[in-house]
């Protein structure tokens, strides 16, 4: 079964696209079966590997009224181990179409049921906001992971973000987990920058990843040529912290998942 990692931050502008893809592109290079999924209806991920007039359909057909499946709408990237269930602009409806539906916080999840034995690794890149579709990519996933920037407003709106975790831990999802939180667009330049992550430290503790994910104008350069970071800008930076940053997951998402198996069987033994 795959794991489901969803990549959310309710703020804008904290490189939540860029780590999704970029994360999503390193662990395919593991040779990890990978499918990153597009819940934003900006698209941006789905732009960096496609033409928009190439997405005839998308993960908007399969979560009205379940009109696809995601094999059908699942589209392979030029890269190896690597997948994109594309996003249109259309996926801006759905908040509307899903209005009063009872079983509209588990689209995504029931949706994901015949891919999860195709796959290895599913990372979902969420939209900056609240709403039904970012709550659907957390009762869909096993792990969150969260994208702060090192500014002075780095912490603005964490509490209602965490928050919503905790209440989709209560219900519809209680085996979701935080993997960690990761900081992005850092500026070791300015103290701004190192005052605001001791600040993140101070909050989120061990639950903030080793690595940084450093400003970087190869990771702001490579969408736009339609490249991840690792064909755009190998020998980067940016390419060397993603690098590191999905070692780190994999380390943590092993480590609990160990520690899972092994409590089950202390309870079966018992």
């Amino acid at each position: 079964m795959a794991t489901v990692i969803a990549i959310a931050n309710q703020k804008g502008g904290v490189g939540k696209t860029t780590t999704a893809i970029n994360l999503a592109a390193a662990f395919a290079r593991k040779k990890k079966r990978t499918l990153l999924v597009d819940l934003d209806p900006q698209a941006n991920s789905t732009l960096t590997f496609f033409p928009l007039d190439e997405v005839t359909h998308s993960v908007y057909e399969v979560l009205t009224d379940h009109q696809m499946t995601f094999p059908e709408i699942v589209k392979p990237t030029r890269f190896a181990n690597l997948c994109v269930a594309p996003a249109k602009i259309a996926l801006a409806k759905l908040e509307a179409n899903l209005v009063g539906q009872f079983d509209a916080p588990f689209r995504l999840k029931d949706a994901l049921v015949p891919s999860r034995d195709q796959f290895d690794m599913i990372v979902i890149d969420t939209p900056p906001t609240l709403g039904i579709m970012t709550v659907n990519g957390l009762v869909a996933a096993n792990y969150l992971l969260v994208p702060i920037q090192a500014a002075y407003y780095a912490l603005e709106g964490t509490d209602d973000f965490l928050e919503t975790f905790e209440r989709i831990r209560a219900r519809p999802n209680p085996d979701l987990q935080l993997v960690g939180v990761v900081i992005t667009l850092f500026d070791k330049r300015t103290n701004l920058a190192r005052d605001s992550l001791k600040q993140v430290r101070q909050v989120f503790g061990d639950k903030l990843f080793k690595t940084v994910i450093g400003k970087n104008v190869r990771l702001e350069e490579s969408p736009a040529y339609k490249e991840t970071i690792f064909s755009f800008a190998p020998d980067s930076p940016g390419a060397e912290d993603y690098e590191r940053l999905a070692r780190e997951v994999l380390q943590r998402v092993a480590y609990r998942e160990n520690k899972h198996t092994v409590s089950n069987a202390r309870a079966t033994s018992a």
